[in-house]
């Protein structure tokens, strides 16, 4: 494989036990994870020393590290003011953990936009606060990376550019989500041209259009073999990060506005073990189709 590529992917979708999310993935030979469900508890709710004490002596004992921190950070509603002071917070620990952790990487979000109104009249205001989240990081000298999500502002590749050109900064870059972009009805190739230059991170998750459902990566409408191609010819280095979305798990609930079994609608027959090595095992074959094609 290529070796300026590495997989990592969040593990919580394994399970919501650490120890076995950290066996799985060792054993499927992967060095890295996304840290986000930790025994059933999200990573924002976690103290610097509860990190300390009894998450990073597991990571050192399996030899697993941490590819980025799957924050909740910009999960809030653009006009809770509370909520984003907590964020603010929230943020700051994060970072902390991250230094901790050796880990450069945070994913955060572009806060939720209420229900019926237009996105694009709450530009300034997002971009005002996430160039204070950015002005954190940089004091730990963490990279915050936006995911294109649904129900947040940016979930369609143009609002994508503008915050990233607008925050205008080295510590907020991108995340390239493949399912996120089809689920919002919006073409990956298009947002590929779009945002390439400013991606720094990508999530492997891929999904079909017509019923918004998560598939294996490779099989939906996310173009993940085409674009990946491209982001590896255009010399992209990087974490690719399996997101399969492929079974319910427990830290879904933290992820979506609308209950997450219309997302996921049946576990396929698949438990969370076999669900993220199906997506591990998809994602190499397509990466072993890429180089069979001389990239």
């Amino acid at each position: 494989m290529n070796q300026d590529l590495m997989i990592s992917g969040f593990s919580d979708e394994i399970s919501s036990d650490f120890d076995t999310q950290l066996e799985v993935v060792s054993n499927l030979g992967m060095k890295y994870i996304s840290l986000r469900g930790i025994d059933g508890k999200n990573i924002g709710d976690f103290t610097v020393d509860e990190i300390n004490e009894n998450v990073l002596p597991r990571l050192q004992k399996a030899g697993i590290c941490v590819s980025s921190i799957g924050s909740p950070i910009g999960k809030v509603f653009i006009n809770d003011e509370e909520g984003f002071a907590k964020q603010k917070q929230m943020l700051d620990t994060l970072c902390q953990i991250s230094n901790l952790l050796d880990c450069k990487y945070m994913r955060i979000f572009s806060f939720y936009i209420p229900k019926g109104e237009d996105a694009d009249q709450f530009r300034s205001q997002v971009v005002s606060k996430l160039k204070e989240f950015a002005a954190i990081a940089e004091k730990y000298n963490v990279i915050l990376l936006h995911e294109n999500e649904k129900d947040i502002f940016g979930d369609i590749g143009r609002r994508c550019h503008e915050i990233l050109t607008e925050v205008g900064s080295p510590y907020f870059k991108g995340i390239f989500d493949f399912a996120n972009f089809v689920q919002c009805g919006e073409d990956t190739g298009e947002c590929h041209d779009l945002l390439k230059d400013e991606i720094v991170y990508i999530h492997i998750k891929d999904a079909v259009t017509q019923t918004s459902q998560n598939v294996v990566c490779g099989t939906g409408e996310g173009k993940i073999p085409q674009i990946l191609a491209q982001f590896i010819k255009s010399g992209y280095k990087g974490f690719l990060t399996l997101e399969p979305h492929l079974v319910l798990f427990d830290s879904l609930k933290d992820l979506e506005l609308e209950d997450a079994t219309e997302i996921i609608k049946d576990n396929k027959g698949l438990d969370g073990a076999s669900g993220y090595k199906l997506q591990y095992e998809a994602l190499l074959d397509i990466l072993k189709n890429i180089e069979s094609e001389g990239i």
